[in-house]
């Protein structure tokens, strides 16, 4: 018989290499098709396989989903995106209070936002410069970068939450935002499944259109202030 699933969480050949290990390990399997980048997977084998126990062996950094899973809803895929940029939208609101200004709030949002990201890529660190140079160019030509790039959103956080160096801040922003934007513009128009860095690789993030409005409201805000004489 034929199993049909997919497997999402792959980053590099050792992922694939790793997970044809474990769907080898299960008696009666003959033959195994894995795609890397889609993370489909095909299986030929004499006893059907529960897509949980695989799932359960591969571990918290992969997940593993029927055929027909895959149409789920892009909110519920994307809900901690959502939630997270939910808490750093009252965050700023809350560091405005009670004297709102918009210069002033754009900083505070800019500044959560690059702090919150920062924290959860330095959570996966040794894996997030693998997954960040899928589709950054920069990280894909310079490696180094991609694991400076935690460091890069630290620092422009805590410029903006203090109020330092604020014109320098905002030209690295827009800078290293376009970047990244270009590089998730191309994988979105190649179809490609990867997973998104934003977050790390703690959590198993797609690469949607998401990513892409949440970059283009930052440079929007970066150039905003640069050119608008907000700041």
């Amino acid at each position: 018989m034929q199993q049909k699933f997919v497997i999402q969480g792959m980053i590099c050949g050792n992922c694939k290499t790793a997970v044809e290990k474990v769907l080898n390990s299960y008696p009666g399997v003959k033959d195994i098709e894995v795609d890397l980048k889609s993370g489909s997977t095909k299986l030929k084998t004499s006893k059907a396989i529960s897509l949980s126990s695989i799932e359960d062996k591969l571990g918290s950094k992969y997940s593993v989903q029927g055929t027909k899973s895959q149409k789920k809803s892009k909110t519920k895929e994307l809900f901690p995106l959502f939630l997270i940029l939910l808490y750093i939208v009252f965050g700023a609101t809350f560091l405005q209070f009670p004297a709102l200004s918009i210069s002033g709030y754009m900083m505070d949002f800019m500044g959560l936002f690059f702090i919150v990201f920062s924290f959860f890529k330095f959570l996966g660190y040794k894996s997030f410069p693998k997954s960040f140079a899928m589709y950054d160019p920069l990280s894909k030509i310079l490696p180094i970068y991609g694991w400076l790039y935690p460091f890069i959103e630290t620092a422009l956080g805590l410029s903006f939450l203090f109020r330092f160096r604020i014109t320098l801040a905002l030209w690295v922003s827009l800078i290293v935002l376009s970047i990244t934007t270009f590089g998730v513009l191309s994988s979105l128009r190649s179809k490609n499944k990867i997973q998104c860095a934003c977050l790390g690789t703690v959590l198993n993030l797609p690469m949607t259109e998401a990513t892409l409005i949440e970059n283009l409201i930052m440079i929007t805000m970066a150039f905003g202030m640069l050119f608008g004489n907000a700041c």
